[in-house]
C-alpha cells in the first residue's frame, strides 16, 4: 500500500510568530505515532507571481490512508486545529497517496 501525503502551503498572517507555529506543529507529530514524517520549508526562490502570495510549505507522511485518518481525528490534532486555522490568511491542502518514482538515497 501507498504511503500517504499531507501537503499545505500556507501563507500565515502578518502579525503571527511563525516560529511558534512551527514548534507547536513539530510537538503535535511527536505525539502522533501515526506520522511518519514531517517537513516544511518557507519559500525564498520563487517569484510572487508564481507563488501567488504563499510563503510556507509543510508535508506530513503516514504509512497509509488509514494512518492519515487517525491523525485527523486525533485529540491532540483536534485541538492544534484552532491554533493554526488562527493563524493562516490563505491555505492550500492536498492529500494523496504517494506515487514514489525515485526513492530517497541514505
Amino acid at each position: 500500500m501507498a504511503e500517504f501525503v499531507h501537503l499545505v502551503v500556507v501563507k500565515f498572517k502578518e502579525e503571527v510568530v511563525v516560529e511558534d507555529i512551527i514548534k507547536g506543529l513539530e510537538k503535535l507529530v511527536s505525539q502522533v505515532d501515526t506520522v511518519k514524517s514531517f517537513v516544511w520549508g518557507k519559500d525564498i526562490e520563487s517569484m510572487e507571481m508564481l507563488r501567488q502570495g504563499f510563503t510556507h510549505a509543510l508535508m506530513m507522511t503516514f504509512g497509509s490512508k488509514d494512518d492519515f485518518d487517525a491523525f485527523q481525528t486525533h485529540p491532540n490534532h483536534l485541538e492544534y486545529t484552532a491554533t493554526f486555522s488562527a493563524a493562516i490568511e490563505k491555505i492550500v491542502l492536498l492529500d494523496f497517496p504517494a506515487v514514489v518514482v525515485k526513492p530517497p538515497t541514505a
